[in-house]
């Protein structure tokens, strides 16, 4: 199967990381606005998840995020799972708009909704409810408030039946705390991976042409009995309480990564010249390990893909990864120390698996900017 399988699903993360080195560099040229409302960018938070900032005494961060093509699962597997797939998504989509936030050190505050539908009788009814009901949940799981949002019918623009679910959020790094960006990432810190409940918000659009070539599709069994499509909508899961449990009681983090697009890439994230090397991996959620066979992936597509088990990582001093996962197993997260970071070209080792990822595979800012992407 070609390593391209990701691209001919529609994604195809060369020309988007195109596009947004092209859209942040133009972004950069528009900051002498913010300095003109008492605003300042944070300078070493080129290419971060989420654009941070300073206004009076605190470290802000802003972000938009959208769910993609999940909702498109749901929409098929309403007829067996309910309005549950509904509350599922839902919760997906905040929990990839928080996980940006958390990335740069920042707790989230308000999150504004966005359910764009070709029409309006979509939003109507227990469909409805069900994602107001997700939205919130995802909300209480965050420890943020829900500020409003918008609803448009886009007939012509989405196409009948579809539904975008997405959002946009703003969070604030704790006081006496500085954001988060690896600009004390160093040789020698180790590197602790948090579980992740199975797909999250990544790989979907392989997800569903894998399920169109199936010949039971979305209802194909799992070897636990459940089937593909049930699996495929395992909510994500919310990483601001421990997040916030490490800024405000240590130990600090020197970096943090949100592990969804690009996969296993994300781990080499900073800028930096340094290796990531990776002596142990987590375990492989059941619905990814079939998603990567039934996709033809080899280990080097998917763990640059997919989140293979592993949905936020942690990089902290040496000698206190395991407070980390200590702290984390308390708040119910899955939690081990993977690796550590070492001298070396911009790269990262999955050591077990024989697999090397250099830098110049993830590039997603352009030098220079101090935008988020």
């Amino acid at each position: 199967m070609s390593s391209d399988r990701y691209a001919e699903a529609g994604v195809d993360y060369s020309l988007l990381d195109a596009f947004k080195r092209e859209a942040l560099a133009a972004a950069a040229r528009s900051v002498g606005a913010l300095r003109g409302r008492g605003g300042e960018p944070v300078a070493g938070a080129g290419g971060a998840p989420a654009f941070v900032f300073r206004f009076a005494d605190r470290y802000l961060a802003l972000v938009a995020e959208g769910l993609g093509t999940k909702s498109l699962i749901a929409a098929a597997m309403e007829g067996e799972l309910g309005q549950a797939a509904w509350r599922a998504v839902a919760i997906d989509t905040v929990a990839a708009i928080v996980g940006d936030l958390c990335a740069v050190g920042a707790l989230p505050l308000a999150l504004n909704a966005y359910f764009a539908v070709a029409s309006s009788e979509l939003l109507a009814g227990p469909r409805g409810a069900a994602l107001v009901e997700g939205w919130l949940r995802g909300c209480e799981l965050a420890g943020c408030a829900w500020g409003g949002g918008e609803s448009p019918a886009l007939g012509g623009l989405i196409t009948p039946g579809g539904l975008e679910l997405a959002g946009a959020a703003v969070g604030a790094v704790p006081p006496g705390v500085q954001p988060v960006l690896g600009l004390d990432l160093g040789p020698g810190d180790e590197i602790v991976l948090i579980g992740s409940s199975g797909l999250h918000a990544n790989g979907a659009s392989l997800a569903r042409q894998v399920a169109e070539e199936l010949p039971d599709g979305y209802r194909t069994r799992l070897p636990s009995g459940r089937s593909f499509g049930e699996a495929l909508l395992e909510p994500s899961l919310i990483y601001v309480p421990l997040v916030e449990r490490l800024l405000v009681e240590g130990p600090r983090p020197t970096y943090l990564a949100h592990l969804t697009g690009h996969g296993f890439l994300k781990l080499m994230r900073p800028p930096q010249r340094l290796r990531y090397r990776l002596t142990t991996l987590p375990e492989v959620p059941e619905v990814l390990g079939f998603l990567a066979r039934a996709a033809g992936l080899s280990d080097v597509e998917a763990y640059r893909t997919l989140n293979m088990g592993a949905g936020f990582a942690v990089y902290v001093r040496a000698g206190e990864g395991a407070q980390v996962v200590a702290a984390a197993e308390r708040l119910g997260f899955r939690a081990l120390v993977a690796g550590r970071v070492e001298e070396g070209d911009r790269s990262v080792v999955l050591e077990p698996l024989g697999i090397l990822y250099r830098g110049e595979e993830l590039s997603l800012a352009p030098a220079g900017n101090d935008q988020g992407d």
